[in-house]
């Protein structure tokens, strides 16, 4: 039997349209957005823009905000410094039971449908979405980074 998928995505240099091209070439259902700050100075990755965009490719969106990254850790991710940002993130975010809680959510929905995790970063061993895609392969998901090409 194969394995559920998790896909994640980041949408650092990315066009919206190409963006919502990759998600659903993919066959992503609901995106799972884990910024903490789900706004965005790039044109069409704010919340309200993403999810209205998102609705017109008949893909759901859900925000998961308390598996967001805190602003140490996204500084930290910025500064290149991956591991402060794992360490951050795991003892500052996954440690405790608010994200514990969206985490089971984020499974039970990965268990579902096809679901894509969210953030920035294209690359995503600099990101904590990385972090919660490993979380998840411990449950027996496969994890597919996909690229905004």
């Amino acid at each position: 039997m194969d394995r559920p998928q998790i896909f994640t995505i980041g949408y650092e240099g990315a066009d919206v349209d190409r963006f919502l091209t990759t998600l659903k070439d993919a066959g992503v259902a609901v995106l799972a957005d884990v910024r903490a700050v789900a706004l965005s100075r790039k044109r069409g990755f704010s919340k309200s823009a993403l999810r209205d965009a998102l609705a017109g490719q008949d893909i759901g969106y859900q925000h998961f905000i308390r598996l967001g990254t805190p602003k140490a850790g996204r500084q930290a991710a910025r500064a290149g410094d991956g591991e402060l940002m794992r360490r951050i993130y795991c003892d500052e975010v996954l440690a405790t039971g608010p994200a514990q809680e969206s985490l089971q959510e984020l499974e039970a929905l990965a268990l579902t449908r096809p679901i894509c995790l969210l953030c920035f970063e294209r690359d995503p061993a600099n990101c904590h979405r990385r972090v919660l895609a490993q979380h998840l392969a411990e449950k027996g998901f496969e994890t597919v980074d996909l690229a905004v090409l």
